[in-house]
This record gives C-alpha cells, sequence and structure tokens, in this order.
C-alpha cells in the first residue's frame, strides 16, 4: 500500500491509499472529473451498443475528434484486458454511426470540435489504480493509439487527492499498416488546411517557444491534429489552435475574470475548458503583446 506525505511549515500528515468501493464509484470520480482526462470529452458511461459483447466504460470524443473508448478496472490490471478493449475498439470502429447517435444526442458538446465521422481514429484509454508493466510489452503490438493511466486517491477529512500517472511505453509503437503514425509539421498541416495560413501558424507558435525560453518557464510543445499546446504535465497552459481550414487562434487557461483584466480583448470564453480564446488576425496580432496572460496562465500552476 503506498503512502502519501503531506508536508507544510506546521506539520507532516501520512496518508494511506483509500480503496474505491465499487468499480461504479471509480468510473462516477472518473466521469465527474475532467481534469484527469483534460483533452477528452467525456459522452456517456456504460454505452450499450448492438452487435457486441460486453459494455465499454465511457465513451468519449478526444480534442483530434477521435473516438475515445475507455475501459476501467478497480483492480492491478494486467494483459489480460487487452483482447477486451480490442473488442470494443473493434465494434467502434464499424460502427461509428452509433457513437455519432450519442455525440449528437448530447447537449454539453463543446462547439469548437469538429469530427470527421468518415475518418475517425479509435483510441483505447485504460485506468486502474495499477497497472503492471507487462502490459506495455502488450500495448507496443497492437495498432491503436493505447494510453494507461493508474488512478489512486487518499482521504484526509474531507479532502480527497488524487494520484494521476501515465505509463509510457518504452518502444516505439508499430507503425500502421495503412496510414501509420502521424507526424503534425509544417507539410502535413498545409495537406488539410490552407496553405497560405499555415506558416504564419507555425510562426506564432515558435513565438511563443521563444517566450517560454527566455522566461525558462518548465512547458513542453506539443503538436497535434488541431492545434499546438504548451503544457505541463498533463495540463494544457496555452496554445495555439486551428479555427476551420484557414483560422486560428491563441487559447490560455485562465479565469474569464482574469481575462477580462487584461487590455486585450477576448474573443470567447469557453466555460468547459476555463479558457479564454483570443482570435489571431496574422496581419495585426502580436505575440509579444500576450506575455503577460502567459505568464498568469503559467503562475496559476
Amino acid at each position: 500500500m503506498e503512502t502519501l506525505i503531506i508536508k507544510n511549515k506546521t506539520n507532516t500528515k501520512s496518508l494511506t491509499q483509500t480503496m474505491f468501493k465499487s468499480e461504479e464509484e471509480f468510473e462516477k470520480l472518473v466521469f465527474n472529473t475532467p481534469e484527469l482526462l483534460s483533452d477528452i470529452f467525456l459522452i456517456k458511461r456504460q454505452v450499450r451498443g448492438s452487435n457486441k459483447s460486453g459494455i465499454p466504460d465511457i465513451i468519449g470524443i478526444d480534442e483530434d475528434g477521435n473516438i475515445c473508448i475507455i475501459e476501467m478496472k478497480n483492480v492491478t490490471v494486467d494483459s489480460d484486458i487487452i483482447p477486451q478493449v480490442l473488442e470494443y475498439a473493434l465494434w467502434a470502429e464499424k460502427y461509428p454511426d452509433s457513437i455519432k447517435s450519442l455525440w449528437l444526442e448530447c447537449e454539453d458538446k463543446p462547439e469548437d470540435l469538429e469530427i470527421d465521422w468518415d475518418d475517425t481514429e479509435i483510441r483505447i484509454v485504460i485506468i486502474a489504480p495499477k497497472i503492471l508493466n507487462s502490459t506495455l510489452e502488450f500495448v507496443n503490438k497492437i495498432n491503436y493509439t493505447v494510453d494507461l493511466f493508474e488512478v489512486r486517491q487518499y482521504v484526509d477529512n474531507d479532502n480527497q487527492f488524487l494520484f494521476l500517472n501515465k505509463l509510457e511505453v518504452e518502444n516505439p509503437k508499430r507503425v500502421k499498416t495503412v496510414r501509420g503514425l502521424m507526424e503534425y509539421n509544417e507539410e502535413y498541416y498545409k495537406t488539410i488546411y490552407n496553405p497560405n495560413s499555415v506558416p504564419d501558424f507555425i510562426r506564432y507558435t515558435k513565438e511563443i517557444e521563444k517566450i517560454i525560453e527566455n522566461k525558462k518557464w518548465n512547458l513542453e510543445t506539443k503538436y497535434n491534429k488541431k492545434y499546438c499546446t504548451f503544457k505541463h504535465g498533463f495540463t494544457n497552459i496555452f496554445g495555439v489552435q486551428w479555427i476551420g481550414t484557414k483560422s486560428f487562434s491563441f487559447r490560455i487557461k485562465i479565469s474569464k475574470e482574469e481575462a477580462e483584466k487584461f487590455g486585450i480583448k477576448m474573443t470567447k470564453y469557453s466555460d468547459r475548458k476555463k479558457t479564454a480564446i483570443y482570435y489571431i488576425d496574422p496581419n495585426k496580432t502580436k505575440t509579444s503583446d500576450f506575455v503577460d496572460i502567459f505568464e498568469l496562465a503559467y503562475k496559476k500552476l
């Protein structure tokens, strides 16, 4: 059993891991704590579909429009879970209209998330308090993107502490037969976005990288299909995201009240992601004007 040590200026407290009472309790926790899977919009729990045995715990859509099959276990997980999640993934790949129906029925879905239902990828997410390293060997041999997360809880009176650990595959995943692993760069963006807009998109991401370097901020750059984000651990702090095929925007994780204190007009605010959105005009918008806002978002860590 693991122990969490909490120390401040006056005392030190030790907390032992508190097991979830049931898989349902564990599932509800993840579904109701979107910060755990910050890049995935969770659509529905316990999805029941035709032509498949068993029920995936949660269905979601990530920021790239990928269908996410989320399987949870309230026990230590080993490679025996792989055949089960593969069955769910094959079902989702064969019947994307079933997922689309759930998406359309969802009342609070994000407005800025575009999904090409004729060209969706399947992403598998496995969550458990403990995942044996042997599971990674099997993950590396299948042709779906698979994320493994350990989630454990520690309780101190009314306070609940959650431990989140993403297991990393040591060896590169095998290339898919048809599509292969995608490298998101300027050449790729020109194949799906307006080629005249892509150099400006890249320019803004490089200008932010220069600010991060000068400020010595501990942030990682991650390019993806629809955005370039600058993140700390699992948390996206700010970035540049495509809007349609020609336009893009700054997205900065701060409160609406904080955003309104700056002299730059905010285009809109995403309550779901707690993110301020500023559309970029390549002929007018200066990255340097946003340094103070970037710094506020970073310091909120």
